[in-house]
C-alpha cells in the first residue's frame, strides 16, 4: 500500500509518499523524508495521512488520521501475509465492527480469522465447510469434513439472520471479540521476514511491555524500540535472545558470559555479516568458530568480518590428510599414480601446518592467512599442548623431499 503523509500542523512543509511495507534498505531513507517534514517520531502519532493510495480499499478509513510510521509499516506487513480469503475477512470485519483507527485495524488482523465471510453463495457445501473451519480455528480433520453436512450448516448460518452485508461480502462475526494484542505502543512479535536472530527487550520494572528486534536491522530501529520502551540505552533493558538461526555455541558467547543488552550492536553487526554468506561460507564460519573458540562477542564478529582470510578444509583431522588434500588440489603438484607410495603426505602436511600456524578442530582444518594481530592472538590463545601435538610439527632444519621433488 502507498500512503501520502504530511505534517498536520505545518502542511506547507510538503508531503512524503511512502510505499509499505518498507524494504529494510529503504527504512532510514523514509525517516529522512519524514524528518524533513518535522514528523516521524517513534511514539507520537505525528504522521498525518493525507491520502491512502493502492492497497486494500478499506484502509481509506485511515485518511485524515494521525499515525506513526512504524504502525503503518506493521499493519502493512500483517496484511501482506494475508491470502484473498483472509483479506476479505479483514475488510468485511473492519466494516462490520466499525474499525477506523490504526490501533483497532492492527488488532483486527489478529482477530478477523474468526469471522465467516460469504462472497459467493453458489456452493453451499463449501460455505458450510469453511464456516465449520472458521469456528474451529481455521482447521478441521478430513474425516470431520467428510461427515459434515456442509449444505445444512450453510443454510443454518444464512437463515440465522446474523450476517451483515458489507462491500466485501456478508460477514458473520461468530462472536468475535476485538482483542487488544497491540496496546498502541509496543508491537506484538511478528516474523514478517526470516531473520537470523530476534531479541526481546523490556525494562526491569515493566517486564510485560516488550519490544522485539529482528536482526539484522538498521540501527535506527534499535533506537526507536528503545524510545517506545522509555529507555535511552540498551544497557537499561533486559535483553533475551528469543530465536536464532545461529549455532548455540555462537549464541552462547552473547548469552552466557557477556550481557546481551551490552552487545546488541555487535550481534546486529554479526547477523548483518552472516546474512551475506552463502551456505558454504556459513559452514566455513562455524568451522572457524568451533576450531578457534573466540571468547567475546567482539572476537566472534572479528572472525566473521575476516572470514575471507581463513583457509578452511572441512572433514579432515590429521596432517597426512591435509598434505594429501593440498597435493591433490594443486595444479602444480600433480603426482603420478605410480609414485603414490613415494609421497610422504604427513610430512608435507606438517610442514604446511607449521608455516600457516593452522590447527584442527572437530569440523576440520583452519588456518589464518591474514595479517591482523588481533586474530593471531585469538588463534594462539587457545592453542593447547594437545592441539600443538595434533596439528603442528616441531621446527626442523632439514628439508623435506618427496620422490626427488623438494618442498
Amino acid at each position: 500500500m502507498q500512503a501520502v503523509l504530511s505534517n498536520a500542523r505545518h502542511p506547507e512543509y510538503g508531503e512524503a509518499i511512502i510505499l509499505f511495507p518498507i524494504p529494510g534498505n529503504e527504512y532510514d531513507h523514509c525517516l529522512e523524508l519524514l524528518e524533513a517534514l518535522g514528523i516521524g517520531d517513534p511514539v507520537e502519532r505525528d504522521c498525518f495521512i493525507r491520502e491512502m493510495r493502492q492497497g486494500p480499499p478499506v484502509l481509506k478509513r485511515l485518511t485524515g488520521c494521525n499515525v506513526t510510521l512504524d504502525e503503518l509499516d506493521y499493519l502493512a506487513k500483517r496484511l501482506d501475509s494475508f491470502d484473498d480469503q483472509e483479506m476479505a475477512k479483514f475488510q468485511g470485519a473492519a466494516v462490520s465492527c466499525n474499525c477506523h483507527g490504526i490501533v483497532d485495524l492492527i488488532n483486527l488482523t489478529f482477530s478477523c480469522q474468526q469471522v465467516t465471510i460469504i462472497t459467493d453463495f453458489t456452493d453451499l457445501e463449501e460455505i458450510g465447510q469453511i464456516h465449520y473451519m472458521d469456528l474451529n480455528g481455521g482447521t478441521a480433520r478430513s474425516k470431520d469434513l467428510k461427515s459434515l453436512d456442509g449444505r445444512k450448516m450453510a443454510l443454518d448460518l444464512i437463515e440465522g439472520g446474523d450476517g451483515r452485508v458489507t462491500p466485501y461480502g456478508v460477514v458473520y462475526e461468530n462472536g468475535m471479540k476485538l482483542t487488544q494484542v497491540y496496546d498502541g505502543r509496543h508491537f506484538p512479535e511478528y516474523f514478517y521476514e526470516s531473520c537470523l536472530a530476534s531479541v526481546i527487550l523490556s525494562l526491569p520494572d515493566r517486564p510485560m511491555e516488550r519490544e522485539t528486534l529482528y536482526f539484522p536491522c538498521t540501527e535506527s530501529k534499535i533506537a526507536r524500540a528503545l524510545r517506545r520502551l522509555g529507555a535511552e540505552r540498551p544497557e537499561q533493558c533486559v535483553a533475551m535472545l528469543d530465536t536464532s538461526e545461529i549455532s548455540e555455541a555462537v549464541c552462547g558467547v552473547f548469552e552466557d558470559e557477556y550481557p546481551l543488552n551490552e552487545h546488541l550492536e555487535t550481534l546486529n553487526a554479526l547477523t548483518r555479516c552472516l546474512q551475506k554468506f552463502d551456505e558454504q561460507a556459513l559452514e566455513d564460519f562455524h568451522t572457524v568458530f568451533d576450531t578457534v573458540w573466540p571468547e567475546t562477542p567482539e572476537e566472534v564478529l572479528c572472525l566473521a568480518e575476516n572470514l575471507h582470510d581463513f583457509a578452511v578444509v572441512p572433514d579432515i583431522s590429521s596432517a597426512e590428510e591435509y598434505g594429501w588434500f593440498l597435493i591433490k588440489t594443486s595444479e602444480n603438484l600433480a603426482v603420478d599414480p605410480k609414485l603414490e607410495d613415494c609421497v610422504d603426505y604427513q610430512k608435507y602436511g606438517q610442514r604446511r601446518i607449521q608455516e600457516e600456524g593452522g590447527r584442527f578442530g572437530d569440523r576440520g582444518y583452519v588456518a589464518y592467512l591474514g595479517t591482523k594481530s588481533e586474530i593471531r592472538s585469538i588463534m594462539d590463545r587457545n592453542l593447547s599442548e594437545g592441539q600443538l601435538n595434533q596439528g603442528l610439527c616441531q621446527k626442523r632444519n632439514t628439508s623435506m623431499e618427496m620422490g626427488g621433488v623438494r618442498f
